[in-house]
């Protein structure tokens, strides 16, 4: 889903290149660098995140195949060996900063409204009730 909707840029050089201009909207202020590094390698997650989240509201599927590649894209390592739905979105949730509580009971009291799993997780509730 997500591969045949776009192909990812080289994860490191969009990363690389973000950091960049984010150390120079700063004027390069010393002392910032990793900070501008791991800012960028978030925002590079979330930007995906969001692409994928905007493919399942017009596909309306979440599959293994496409959560794993995913998560790859976003960086967790061994994705492809990852097999439940749950735990990759977690996986993913983890890895941006996000408590994991998808399709958890969790879930019905979250109130982490930066979450992009959020909409889906709302439609879960919705069709459970």
């Amino acid at each position: 889903m997500l591969s045949h909707a776009v192909k990812p840029v080289n994860r490191h050089q969009w990363i690389s290149e973000a950091a960049y201009y984010k150390a120079l909207a700063r004027k390069f202020e010393p002392g910032k660098g990793l900070a501008d590094w791991l800012e960028a390698e978030l925002d590079y997650s979330n930007m995906l995140i969001a692409l994928y989240i905007s493919i399942l509201e017009e596909d309306g599927a979440m599959t293994i195949l496409s959560l794993q590649q995913l998560a790859g894209f976003i960086g967790i390592q061994n994705s492809e060996d990852i097999f439940s739905e749950i735990e990759l979105v977690w996986a993913i949730q983890n890895a941006t900063g996000h408590s994991p509580c998808f399709r958890s009971e969790i879930n019905r009291l979250c109130e982490e409204m930066e979450c992009k799993w959020r909409a889906e997780c709302r439609k879960l509730i919705s069709a459970w009730y």
